[in-house]
C-alpha cells in the first residue's frame, strides 16, 4: 500500500504542479510541454476545492492485468484526504493519519515543511519544478477524447519508476500513467472532478470514534 501511495502522491502532485526546466546539463525541456502543465497548473490553483474520483490499474511488463482499485480525494488549500481499499490517508495541513485497515492501526506523523521526503504540501507547491524533464508527443485519442500526451523523464535516475505519461484534456490531467522499472505500469484515470465545493475541515481530520477499537501509533 505504501508504494500506491505514493504513486497517488505523483498523480495529484502532477495535477496541481507547474514544470520549470530542469537543472544545466540534463538536457532541455520542450516549451509547448511546459505551455500545456501551466494551463493545468493555473487551472487548478484556482480551485478553492477539489473533489475527484479514480480507478486504478496495474499491470506487469507483459501487460497482464494485475488488478483494479478505485478511489476517492479531497482536497482543500494544504488538506487532503485520500481513500483507496483497506487505506485512508488524511491530513489537516499539521498532521498527517494513514489508517491502515487489515490492523485497524493509524499511524500519526506530524509534517515537516522542510523535510526532503514527499508530502502534498511540496506537491502541491511546485515540487516536482526540477525533477523532471518533459515533453510533448502527438496527440492521441482515448474513450472517444482527444488528448495531449506529454511524456516525463525523472532526472534522478535512481527513481523507481523511469517514465511518466499524462493526458490532458482542456487544461485538467485525465489519466497517468506510471512506469517502473522493474515493468510493472500503474494507470490512473480520473472518472469524476467537482470543485469549489463545501468541505467540511473535519474532512480532513481521523476521528477515532469512526473507527472502534483502533490502535494509535503516535510519531509525531
Amino acid at each position: 500500500m505504501k508504494k500506491i501511495y505514493c504513486s497517488l502522491l505523483l498523480m495529484f502532485g502532477m495535477i496541481v504542479c507547474s514544470y520549470a526546466q530542469g537543472p544545466s546539463g540534463m538536457g532541455k525541456s520542450d516549451p509547448e510541454a511546459k505551455k500545456v502543465l501551466d494551463a493545468v497548473s493555473a487551472k487548478f490553483k484556482n480551485y478553492k476545492s477539489v473533489q475527484a474520483k479514480f480507478l486504478l490499474k496495474i499491470e506487469n511488463a507483459s501487460g497482464k492485468n494485475l488488478g483494479n482499485k478505485s478511489g476517492s480525494v479531497f482536497m482543500k488549500g494544504t488538506k487532503y484526504r485520500i481513500t483507496v481499499p483497506g487505506q485512508e490517508i488524511f491530513s489537516d495541513g499539521v498532521n498527517t493519519w494513514t489508517y491502515d485497515k487489515a490492523s485497524n492501526e493509524v499511524t500519526i506523523n506530524k509534517i515537516d515543511p522542510t523535510a526532503n521526503s514527499i508530502t502534498p504540501q511540496k506537491l502541491f507547491t511546485n515540487f516536482y519544478d526540477k525533477d523532471f524533464l518533459y515533453k510533448l508527443n502527438d496527440n492521441v485519442t482515448m474513450n472517444g477524447k482527444n488528448m495531449q500526451e506529454l511524456e516525463l523523464t525523472p532526472i534522478d535516475k535512481t527513481k523507481a519508476f523511469h517514465k511518466v505519461l499524462v493526458y490532458v484534456s482542456n487544461a485538467a490531467i485525465n489519466t497517468t500513467k506510471v512506469f517502473e522499472k522493474t515493468g510493472n505500469r500503474y494507470t490512473y484515470s480520473v472518472n469524476s472532478l467537482v470543485t469549489n465545493t463545501v468541505i467540511p475541515d473535519a474532512t480532513f481530520t481521523f476521528d477515532a470514534k469512526k473507527y472502534p477499537g483502533v490502535e494509535t501509533v503516535d510519531l509525531r
